[in-house]
């Protein structure tokens, strides 16, 4: 069973300008992922192959959140950080993926502190970076590196979400990643897809992943999902899972856009189901590009 979906911020967004320059170092890194890949309906199934380091061509950067500012909104006018209470809910950590930083956050169970929006959640968002939000018809890519931090597997069902892409206006996400069992997992809950795109994170404890995810955001049957990982040690992204010809943008309630959320959010988890009471997740390098 997949965890219930997550919410939305408790004030409605008012847009607002905000862009970080990026280090160079930082550059080198982004590898791009265009080949198509056919399949019919919502389950197409993608062939994990290996992609080439490039950029497409005439791709923008429409936000950047590298965290090298050492605060945690990296510097960005409007960038929205936890709502959670606990000092250490959300921190900027020294170290990162071959940077200087990155954001941790902290989820403890059954702790007041770490409640944000009235569940078990610390996250970070764009949701007031008008040039970065979602609308149909945009082609956009997500890159972001994780690191689950001294993260303890569990039997329970729950997932951890660890990265959203949200439909506003108190509606559930297009898509989330949850770290479940020992496996990260791609889900569209309403679209009730789901795929393993790390099939065992336990060797990985500890060091940072990277994920792509390309979307077309669509009202109708003409959109995709093209989910893609680098993992320590690889050089190129691996596509993972491709879903195509999906009404990308679905939201419940009227909506005219969206935002992506970074974070921890343990909307399933329970001490009682034997889920650890104290997670933490870091996240760095986190990319909107303009694919369109």
């Amino acid at each position: 069973m997949s965890p219930p979906t997550p919410g939305t911020p408790r004030h409605p967004p008012t847009p607002s300008q905000g862009a970080s320059m990026k280090n160079a170092h930082k550059r080198i890194c982004i590898a791009v992922c265009l080949g198509a890949v056919a399949g019919a309906g919502y389950a197409t199934t993608a062939t994990a192959t290996p992609e080439k380091s490039a950029r497409p061509q005439q791709a923008s950067d429409l936000l950047d959140v590298d965290y090298e500012s050492g605060a945690l909104d990296s510097g960005i006018p409007g960038l929205t950080t936890t709502h959670a209470k606990a000092s250490d809910a959300s921190t900027v950590e020294s170290g990162g993926d071959g940077s200087a930083h990155s954001v941790s956050h902290k989820v403890t169970l059954n702790d007041p502190d770490y409640v944000s929006d009235g569940a078990p959640r610390s996250e970070s968002a764009n949701n007031e970076i008008e040039k970065s939000l979602i609308h149909v018809g945009d082609v956009h890519r997500y890159e972001f590196s994780v690191m689950l931090k001294d993260w303890e597997t569990s039997s329970s069902k729950a997932g951890d979400i660890i990265f959203q892409g949200k439909h506003a206006g108190g509606n559930k996400p297009s898509f989330y990643l949850m770290a479940q069992r020992n496996a990260i997992a791609f889900r569209s809950p309403l679209l009730d897809l789901q795929a393993p795109v790390v099939e065992d994170f336990r060797p990985y404890v500890d060091q940072w992943m990277r994920f792509r995810i390309d979307v077309r955001w669509a009202e109708s049957r003409t959109g995709y999902y093209k989910v893609s990982v680098r993992l320590p040690g690889e050089k190129d992204f691996t596509l993972k899972k491709t879903y195509t010809d999906v009404n990308t943008f679905h939201p419940e309630n009227p909506t005219a856009f969206g935002y992506i959320k970074w974070g921890l959010y343990r909307p399933a988890s329970s001490t009682e189901a034997g889920d650890p009471a104290t997670r933490v997740v870091r996240h760095d390098d986190i990319r909107v590009i303009d694919l369109g």
